[in-house]
């Protein structure tokens, strides 16, 4: 009976919900550039996150420091760009609350900062995570740690329907979301993780994709990092150093700083052909399989290769591009003018598409 409550309600909760993931509505083309992010410091107030051995460091400190450090560097590098966090003192924000802000005020991106922990103190590094499939991996313990912030909440079974974090069955549900900003987010974490690389924590335990309730809530790309172990002593040294956790912001900002030209990059032909345009991004790319020189639409870009026909294209006939170590994958057109109507009929579709030009095996941006 406890399964068959769940179904009823999480299902009714998926349907409501999916019927509202729709595209932030913008007023003109000057809007559709990058405007606003939510940097979210995860825990607060009575729910304090991972605990160091000795007690004295707390994860939803090291949140909060990392986060407002991030956001003052994005206002200092782009002081058009709106930062808005999730909390800025020690205050407990419930997770459904954390993603009903960003959806308010349809942001274009969500950064929600964490520290992980496990029993052994072997484990370090940092990772990236993004909305998926969870195959009940190593991560686990990580992902039930992390939703089960909401037994903290008031009435948590009436916003959440009756998903039980201790309750394996409850995550099958998950796999009924679809996630429309799936390609952008990866974006932002495969270029998250290769920024902190070169950070105070250099270990990266990759970029996975699983089942967190506050990434599934918002609607725009959603990233959720662990900057590293507060159960590795060398990890904790690390982040109690205000420097080195102004390197972790800094590695996130340069990731950001990436993510926001290719956000804006792909939106350029959108403006007046009297307006200034930048230069068209060349990328070496090699098709992995035979094309001739044309136009077309880039959907998304991957680190993996897929197989012809795989779901992932929505029937659509896309041709595959290996450029460095990922694939850039195109619907392939005729000409520029049918590439870009093609581009205005699957735009809801692929989030994050744009007209592109194929010449000798490279994919750049379609000017005016």
């Amino acid at each position: 009976m406890k399964t068959l409550r769940h179904i009823s309600g999480f299902l009714l909760l998926s349907a409501v919900f999916l019927a509202s993931r729709a595209l932030p509505v913008h007023a003109g083309n000057g809007d559709l550039k990058f405007s606003t992010v939510v940097i979210d410091a995860g825990h607060g107030g009575h729910d304090p996150g991972c605990v160091s051995k000795d007690g004295r460091t707390r994860e939803k400190d090291i949140n909060l420091d990392i986060a407002k450090k991030l956001g003052a560097m994005i206002s200092a590098g782009y002081p058009d760009v709106k930062v808005i966090y999730t909390r800025t003192t020690d205050v407990f924000v419930p997770l459904i609350t954390r993603a009903d802000i960003a959806n308010r005020n349809n942001a274009n991106l969500f950064i929600s900062i964490h520290v992980n922990a496990a029993t052994s103190t072997q484990a370090h590094g940092f990772s990236t995570h993004i909305l998926g499939k969870d195959k009940f991996s190593s991560n686990q313990d990580l992902v039930r740690r992390e939703n089960s912030v909401i037994l903290l909440e008031d009435d948590y079974s009436t916003n959440y329907q009756g998903f039980d974090p201790d309750d394996p069955e409850s995550f099958i549900f998950f796999n009924l979301m679809q996630n429309a900003y799936y390609e952008q987010s990866l974006s932002f974490a495969a270029e998250a993780d290769k920024e902190m690389k070169s950070g105070p924590i250099p270990h990266s335990r990759g970029v996975s994709q699983n089942l967190f309730i506050v990434l599934w809530r918002t609607t725009m790309p959603a990233v959720l990092v662990e900057v590293g172990f507060m159960s590795n002593p060398s990890d904790l040294k690390v982040l109690n150093s205000a420097t080195s956790r102004s390197g972790i912001a800094r590695s996130l900002y340069n990731a950001f700083r990436t993510f926001k030209k290719e956000y804006d990059a792909s939106l350029d032909f959108t403006a007046e052909p009297s307006s200034v345009q930048p230069p068209v991004r060349e990328q070496p790319s090699q098709p992995v399989t035979a094309v001739q020189d044309g136009y077309g639409v880039q959907i998304f870009v991957l680190g993996k290769q897929l197989k012809a026909g795989d779901e992932a294209f929505r029937g659509y006939d896309v041709k595959s591009f290996r450029a460095g170590s990922v694939y850039k994958y195109v619907i392939m057109e005729t000409s520029a003018d049918r590439a870009r109507k093609l581009f205005r009929k699957v735009r809801k579709e692929f989030p994050g598409s744009f007209p592109v030009q194929v010449k000798s095996g490279t994919v750049s941006a379609l000017q005016n």
